[in-house]
């Protein structure tokens, strides 16, 4: 039986929330796919507030995941505790609230998201990501496993995707907002992007207004960052995994989704497999 699985890329302020909203369920019923996971660290810019997180989940995700803007807006902590559909990264230190995997219950078996933070070139210094996932896998009876890292280092990705190859259903990277070209299926079965890319203003610089990000690098004043205007996207990747042996079959990339002032929509598919 397959199972189709929709990973969207990092949600970025009000034009990502709507992108979300008017299109989630739409391309969940155009490409049959039975669960999603939506990446909602940025759908307030800087962090994710509990009313955008309960638009998230209404709009069709099955699990938010989260990444190093987790704890940006104060008001999330105890949802991250209420809510079992959101969930950080499990390499944070085990003190902090929320949950760093969930498993869902499914028509085709219980499916088991992980959410992991990679250490190169982050903020701060969470533990072991690569040690953090042996150990949850361990716990794990589950025959489809996904695996998000929120990471920048292209590196760090691509060498948790190899090394999970085999043992998981899937593998793909979030954080750099910039959707990959090297999406396939792992010689042992396991799909893997190093990026989903981005949901939100496309017209920007990482969903940011351009003339902010211009200002910061030619050393301007700093101003608070806002998300940029006009046509926004969603940048996501479809995953079909055979739901009795837990491996990947196939993978389709979305490489957008527009909608402009006019109501026009535009989306490319590209397959690997």
């Amino acid at each position: 039986m397959d199972f189709r699985v929709l990973a969207v890329g990092d949600v970025v302020g009000n034009p990502g929330l709507e992108q979300i909203r008017r299109n989630l369920r739409q391309m969940k019923r155009q490409y049959h796919a039975d669960f999603a996971v939506v990446n909602g660290e940025n759908a307030a810019v800087v962090g994710i507030t509990p009313n955008q997180a309960d638009s998230i989940l209404d709009a069709g995700a099955d699990i938010i995941t989260m990444g190093n803007h987790t704890w940006s807006k104060r008001e999330i902590v105890p949802y991250m505790d209420d809510c079992p559909w959101i969930i950080r990264p499990a390499n944070y230190a085990p003190q902090v609230p929320g949950r760093g995997w969930q498993i869902v219950q499914t028509a085709a078996g219980d499916v088991a998201v992980i959410d992991l933070i990679g250490r190169g070139n982050m903020d701060y210094g969470p533990g072991n990501p690569f040690l953090m996932v042996d150990k949850i896998l361990k716990q794990l009876t589950a025959k489809i496993i996904l695996v998000e890292i929120h990471a920048e280092a292209t590196s760090e990705k691509l060498a948790m995707g190899y090394m999970l190859d085999g043992r998981v259903s899937a593998v793909w990277g979030t954080h750099t907002h910039v959707p990959t070209a090297d999406a396939r299926v792992l010689p042992k079965g396991t799909g893997y992007v190093t990026d989903l890319g981005m949901t939100g203003p496309r017209d920007s610089v990482l969903g940011i207004r351009p003339e902010l990000s211009i200002a910061k690098f030619r050393g301007d004043l700093p101003e608070r960052y806002r998300w940029a205007e006009g046509a926004s996207k969603i940048e996501a990747v479809l995953f079909t995994i055979d739901s009795e042996t837990g491996k990947c079959e196939k993978i389709e990339v979305m490489g957008k989704w527009e909608c402009d002032s006019d109501e026009r929509t535009d989306i490319a598919i590209f397959r690997f497999n």
